[in-house]
């Protein structure tokens, strides 16, 4: 915990001596770890039912970070924006993605459409003005045809309702859009207190329908562990780098992280699952780093400059 604790420190923002490569690659690692923990978690619940126990306890435990460090709190238009940003890459993301994998979608292909999140989120980000260059252009080529290797032995696999492929691009949808609107309108905040406004806007969103589902769980040691480590490794480390990511760089050059995520995601698949890791999956890795490296390198120099 202690960790996860220092990740959500203010000053972190501000003052970390840690290169942004650095914090990127532990977002990605802390990210990724979501994925096969989500899947042993929903052997064991209702998809929405598991949302708003992760997202509910994420926010109490936020909650009492941020009362206890007397951080201040966003008041007026900026609470509403952490209210927004919540109901977009929490509640929007998670609840269609959770649902449809419910539904049967494979996992690896839940994978690759989330792995499109840089190329949506520099479409909406350019809507708003922020510029995308040639560099970045041919990085996301690549991030997409490392996507593309890594999970396309698993495309043909599962069986699902045309909906629930659907709910696939609602929550690319929530994730780009989330993105986009936090960097520009929910980063000039303490992160302790702007993330627990987000967890709490979502669990308030999705527990009508969790209601609607029975609120169903098994009280067994296996949920309980999955259910700690989604929140405090993915909804309070993750999320506090996430925050920390955007508020020091542009929107597109954070999400471009997201182009790793299905290799990544494999390799730990690999491990934990027992998936195979193919040749074509390790290919996919590379050519997806080489897509971040290009399309991130670009804003360093700008900083620089």
């Amino acid at each position: 915990m202690k960790l996860e604790v220092i990740a959500l420190q203010a000053p972190l923002a501000r003052r970390a001596a840690l290169p942004a490569g650095v914090l990127g690659a532990a977002f990605v690692l802390l990210w990724c770890t979501g994925y096969p923990v989500a899947k042993f978690g929903l052997a064991h619940a209702a998809p929405l039912t598991l949302l708003v126990l992760r997202f509910g306890i994420a926010a109490a435990l936020l909650t009492v970070l941020a009362l206890g460090a007397r951080v201040p709190w966003p008041r007026g238009r900026a609470a509403w924006h952490s209210m927004v940003t919540g109901a977009l890459s929490l509640a929007l993301q998670f609840g269609a993605l959770y649902v449809a994998v419910a539904f049967g979608v494979n996992v690896g292909l839940a994978a690759l459409v989330i792995g499109m999140t840089p190329i949506a989120t520099a479409l909406i980000a350019r809507m708003f003005g922020e510029p995308l260059s040639a560099r970045q252009g041919l990085g996301f080529a690549f991030g997409i045809a490392g996507v593309a290797l890594a999970i396309a032995d698993r495309l043909g696999a599962g069986s699902a309702p045309w909906f629930a492929y659907a709910l696939l691009l609602l929550g690319l949808a929530g994730i780009a859009a989330g993105t986009v609107y936090q960097k520009r309108f929910a980063v000039d905040v303490d992160p302790r207190a702007g993330l627990a406004i987000q967890q709490a806007s979502a669990t308030a969103l999705l527990l009508p329908f969790a209601l609607h589902e029975g609120f169903r769980f098994d009280a067994t040691p296996a949920f309980a562990a999955s259910l700690a480590w989604l929140v405090v490794v993915n909804s309070l480390a993750a999320f506090a780098l996430m925050f920390v990511l955007l508020r020091h760089g542009a929107a597109s050059r954070v999400a471009a992280l997201f182009f790793l995520m299905p290799p990544v995601t494999a390799i730990m698949n690999f491990f934990v699952l027992g998936d195979p890791l193919t040749a074509a999956k390790m290919a996919g890795f590379a050519l997806a780093a080489s897509g971040v490296w290009l399309a991130t390198r670009e804003g360093v120099r700008t900083a620089s400059s």
